[in-house]
């Protein structure tokens, strides 16, 4: 394949893994968008119960890569993987489906609970180790085409570094189909079919994915067999670093003149490791320097991991924010005027399009017309970094949560007046479309801007390990939101029932405070984002770097 034609596009693997991304997103959104909905009218939850309980299984659900990373990069083969993942991932929505028929069955409708988490958490287990796998194997196939290029080596880099961003993109633009799909769609299809279908459809969608994933078994480039120790080292020199540590403490107290006199002559007949560039003199000292600049020691890749903790820490809240259109943007929703014409009214969790719409129509956009304006503004061949795309779309996540309190402010006060004036009309819910707009931008921003972020600065090895980190950002975001309504919860309702923030009367509730309390920590990381940015140095940015590292 010549270098003009690699221009033109992705590889058909690569292509056909964005495909089966998008139907996976189909499948998840198809049933976690309205899930909350399902625990509150079929299931008879409370609206904090189900919120924490959404929160919950999803926190679950992101937080599994950064456990599975490990095993995935240096034991697990990939293709396997992600056949063993997307096989469980279909026998939990095979459960979650059964519990809707049987509850629809039961004269009683009552669901058993027990049955219901199990299906969950099949499905998190499924979704939690499929999803930084299928990233990964996909960047195996992206691999493959840059390293095959024939280009000069200042072009070749360009050739990459377009590859990747194009990658990238396209993946986005693949899960973000398929989430509007899945939040569109199943939404109508589950508030006016009913569960049983809505819960069907994304299980045959899984069979689908499975089925397309195995016929493109000819296409696929898989990792080179030799390449599977070497991809073992990152994680194993951390072990080997930790029990060498742990060894040394325990002994030091037993040392003898004559362990110190076989320490020093073990260290006088094994070389140090250098990684410079001068002239090896014998065939062996070109052996250890090639094996150094291939991977990384124990302890620079504990420490590489390491400095990344800061930033992954002061992404939490922007995770935070991102759950709340799943739960309580929803049911602000379903209180809300959704009729249009006399005999449709609109799903609450519909609305969530707008996100997903949001991103597709103005992608292009940031691409023709920011970037380019960006890079005359800045003189940067970039127009804007990685770690500034990340902080804008923070930012513009606060503006969107600050809107969603004005706007929930509004509705609690026409609330209160339909109580002395039963004729007036609740508010419209399209009042909701500025926070979900301005949440869909920031995601273009953030969430891309985070995959490349991660992507790059973790070893070439350890990508499996790198996407997890991504997806741990929003599994412990979801964690803390729903530990935030637990503490909130608990300390207004000991106040009185109508100081109860999250009270199932959404005329009562308080869900504007709640806004202004994560527009105000969010603000706070957000500053604190800044100051840890001036002091963080890229990996991009090291020129004794290598690719492979």
């Amino acid at each position: 394949m010549s270098g003009e034609e690699k221009r033109r596009g992705l590889s058909k693997s690569c292509a056909l893994l964005i495909v089966i991304a998008g139907i996976e997103r189909y499948a998840f959104k198809g049933v976690a968008s309205n899930l909350v909905t399902y625990l509150t009218d079929v299931v008879k939850m409370s609206n904090s119960r189900a919120a924490t309980t959404v929160n919950t299984w999803s926190g679950f659900t992101f937080m599994l890569p950064l456990f599975s990373a490990p095993f995935a990069d240096t034991y697990w083969d990939r293709f396997f993987t992600i056949l063993a993942s997307s096989s469980l991932y279909f026998v939990g929505l095979v459960g979650l489906t059964f519990t809707a028929f049987a509850g629809s069955r039961s004269t009683t409708k009552t669901i058993s609970l027990y049955f219901l988490y199990t299906s969950l958490c099949l499905v998190a287990l499924g979704l939690g180790v499929l999803n930084p796998s299928l990233q990964a194997f996909g960047a195996d196939q992206l691999d493959h085409d840059l390293d095959h290029d024939d280009e000069p080596s200042s072009e070749n880099k360009e050739v990459k570094s377009n590859r990747k961003a194009k990658f990238f993109q396209w993946w986005y633009f693949g899960v973000c189909t398929g989430s509007l799909l899945g939040v569109t769609v199943m939404a109508y299809i589950q508030d006016t079919f009913g569960w049983v279908l809505g819960f069907a459809i994304p299980t045959a969608s899984m069979l689908l994915l499975i089925f397309l994933f195995v016929c493109g078994c000819g296409v696929y480039v898989y990792a080179d067999p030799g390449q599977d120790l070497k991809a073992k080292l990152p994680f194993q020199k951390i072990l080997e670093l930790i029990r060498g540590i742990v060894w040394r403490r325990s002994k030091i107290t037993l040392a003898t003149n004559h362990d110190l006199n076989a320490m020093e002559l073990e260290l006088q007949e094994k070389p140090l490791c250098n990684c410079s560039n001068t002239e090896a003199t014998t065939t062996k000292s070109l052996h250890d320097e090639k094996s150094c600049k291939t991977g990384f020691s124990g302890l620079e890749t504990m420490k590489l991991l390491l400095r990344l903790l800061p930033i992954w820490m002061m992404l939490l809240m922007f995770a935070v924010i991102f759950q709340q259109p799943a739960t309580f943007f929803t049911k602000q929703g379903m209180t809300m005027k959704r009729n249009i014409g006399p005999n449709f009214k609109i799903p609450p969790a519909t609305l969530q399009s707008s996100i997903t719409l949001s991103i597709i129509l103005l992608m292009p956009l940031y691409d023709k017309v920011l970037i380019p304006i960006a890079k005359k503004i800045s003189k940067n061949e970039k127009g804007i970094t990685v770690m500034e795309r990340m902080g804008i779309g923070m930012f513009l996540s606060i503006i969107a949560i600050v809107i969603a309190a004005l706007v929930e402010r509004k509705r609690l006060e026409i609330s209160q007046k339909m109580k002395f004036s039963p004729t007036l009309d609740p508010l419209s819910i399209f009042w909701l479309l500025p926070q979900y707009i301005l949440l869909g931008i920031s995601d273009i921003f953030t969430v891309v801007g985070m995959q490349e972020f991660f992507y790059s600065e973790v070893p070439i090895r350890m990508r499996t390990m790198g996407f997890a980190l991504y997806t741990s950002v929003f599994g412990v975001g979801s964690f803390v939101s729903a530990a935030l309504i637990s503490i909130i919860e608990t300390y207004t309702s000991s106040r009185g029932g109508k100081h109860n923030w999250f009270a199932d009367d959404m005329s009562e509730a308080r869900l504007d405070n709640y806004y202004w309390l994560l527009a105000l920590t969010s603000a706070i990381s957000f500053f604190l984002y800044t100051v840890i940015c001036k002091n963080f140095k890229s990996r991009s940015d090291d020129d004794q770097c290598d690719e492979n590292c």
